[in-house]
């Protein structure tokens, strides 16, 4: 065999743009099987939407249409009343990987790397080969509206057929676009679109989403709240949890003169008695030197020294959660369980100094759970930043948490029982297992804090569980005791002479004063759970 030099070898050596990159391994931004494919497309284009109208102050209204071309073509069409795109930026934020406002902010937002709504382009234009049809109004009177598509050789966008046009009324806003796509699937299923935007609107009640699907159905998730959440904030890494190749990145990026204030400038809760306290415990790191000039040694024990540390908890303000209240109102106004328990955890941190916050409930009965042909099996809700988690379930964070937990301890039987466990985690920064960014990576930090999050909100559940067990007994019982009242207070009165009738009325009295939960139960045909809704699926048409 003729032995190859590496000149030759290295003839074939070429670079590659991203988007070449990803036109190969589409599969890797979630376009992996026809089902999935759909609900990816649909996922990017509404947590889009979401993040620009909560950025602009609007209270998001998102129609979604599916209109099928194919046996496995469908045509996606999004609309919402967002700020739109202006017309500068409308082919770098839809056909351009890795560009847009969101990769470079440590701030909490719904997406976070710029490859979304550029990947749905980029997957449009692989299955069929036509461009992504855009019309953005951006309420001064006019509308923009062309295609784009992407040059996956300079991963740059293609603008064409470009037009503008007067609009009906100077205060209309919003973006629409439209995208053909083959190799995609649309089912109802667990798995399916409908499914996603249910979940949206139970994670995200300040929304309105209507939903037209290939038959020409309607379906409307009606909001829950009236009120826009407050708008998220640039914030800074916490020190717990920064490596030490962290550190460095920030010290060689940093403009500060000395690596003190490089500390107190670049990462949260860190003030000049921080830093002092820092400088008793890492002797071996000069505190007046650049920045810039720090070595692997003196930032690995500037890490020991923060480990060392009494740090105060991150900020929260800078977290937006869903809610307690607006959980509660999104899951009585969704699923309508019997009884509801919902818990927020404090702020923590993981690897990278990175904050988070944990949300979880268990929702007991009514349409909680997921019926199966035997009966009823719990069904795990998976958030990442108010977002549904619906593929990769076996992968996430989430999934792992919930399946560690004993759950017979809390009287609740998860395989067989009517029940929904609804996790958030929310963060500047969502460790994603992959590009799919459809699973919670198994850090242990966030592991642990999503199952004292779940276990909280379920002794709620076991202390409502106990007490309608208690309460069902205590009927029973008085039940059989009244069942021989009548005869008893005959019979006394008989022997006695006194009234029949206050006889009985003495008997009741004496069995309710031992069995009051029973008279309850009695009266109300069911205990009012803190969850309890008034109908079974008012906030869908």
């Amino acid at each position: 065999m003729e032995v190859l030099h590496a000149d030759e070898i290295f003839k074939e050596f070429k670079e590659h743009s991203i988007a070449e990159f990803f036109k190969k391994n589409r599969q890797m931004l979630g376009y992996s099987s026809p089902v999935r494919s759909l609900v990816t497309v649909v996922h990017e284009y509404v947590t889009n939407s979401l993040d620009a109208c909560e950025e602009a102050g609007i209270l998001p209204e998102i129609t979604v249409t599916i209109t099928k071309l194919d046996e496995n073509a469908f045509r996606v069409g999004v609309e919402d009343n967002g700020p739109g795109i202006p017309k500068a930026y409308v082919g770098k934020s839809l056909a351009t990987i890795l560009a847009g406002t969101k990769f470079h902010r440590y701030m909490q937002q719904r997406g976070q790397q710029g490859i979304g709504a550029a990947g749905c382009t980029l997957f449009s234009q692989i299955t069929t080969g036509k461009p992504i049809k855009v019309v953005s109004y951006t309420g001064k009177g006019k509308s923009f509206i062309c295609e784009v598509s992407i040059d996956t050789v300079r991963n740059k966008p293609i603008v064409s057929n470009t037009s503008e046009s007067e609009t009906a009324g100077d205060g209309k806003r919003g973006l629409y676009i439209e995208g053909d796509f083959a190799d995609v699937k649309y089912e109802n299923s667990d798995h399916g679109v409908y499914e996603y935007l249910k979940r949206t609107a139970l994670s995200n009640p300040h929304t309105q989403i209507k939903l037209v699907d290939p038959e020409g159905k309607e379906t409307v998730f009606l909001r829950s709240i009236d009120t826009i959440p407050e708008r998220p904030k640039p914030t800074k890494p916490h020190p717990l949890g920064l490596s030490t190749n962290d550190i460095l990145d920030f010290a060689h990026a940093s403009q500060s003169r000395k690596i003190s204030s490089f500390l107190i400038e670049t990462f949260a809760r860190t003030s000049q008695n921080k830093v002092n306290d820092l400088r008793n415990i890492a002797k071996g790191v000069d505190f007046d030197k650049d920045p810039k000039s720090m070595a692997w040694a003196e930032a690995e024990e500037l890490v020991k020294a923060i480990k060392e540390t009494q740090w105060i908890a991150p900020d929260a303000s800078y977290i937006i959660p869903i809610g307690k209240e607006q959980i509660e109102k999104a899951l009585k106004n969704i699923l309508a369980p019997d009884f509801m328990s919902v818990t927020k955890r404090k702020p923590q941190v993981f690897r990278g100094g990175v904050p988070f916050v944990v949300e979880a409930a268990v929702a007991f009965g009514g349409g909680a759970g997921k019926k199966t042909a035997e009966g009823y099996e719990g069904n795990v809700l998976r958030f990442a930043n108010k977002v549904p988690l619906l593929f990769d379930s076996g992968s996430c964070a989430i999934t792992e948490a919930v399946k560690d937990i004993d759950w017979k301890r809390y009287k609740i039987d998860i395989e067989n029982q009517p029940v929904s466990v609804l996790v958030n985690v929310s963060s500047v920064y969502i460790p994603y297992s992959g590009v799919g960014k459809e699973a919670i990576a198994q850090e242990d930090e966030i592991i642990d804090e999503i199952k004292l999050g779940v276990m909280e909100a379920a002794r709620g559940v076991q202390r409502y569980i106990s007490e309608r067990t208690s309460a069902n007994i205590d009927k029973s019982k008085y039940r059989t005791i009244m069942r021989y009242a009548n005869q008893l207070a005959k019979d006394l009165s008989g022997l006695t002479g006194i009234d029949e009738k206050e006889i009985r009325g003495d008997l009741e009295k004496l069995v309710t004063k031992h069995y009051p939960k029973a008279l309850d139960k009695e009266e109300q045909e069911e205990p009012e759970g803190k969850g309890k809704a008034e109908t079974g699926d008012e906030g869908v048409q």
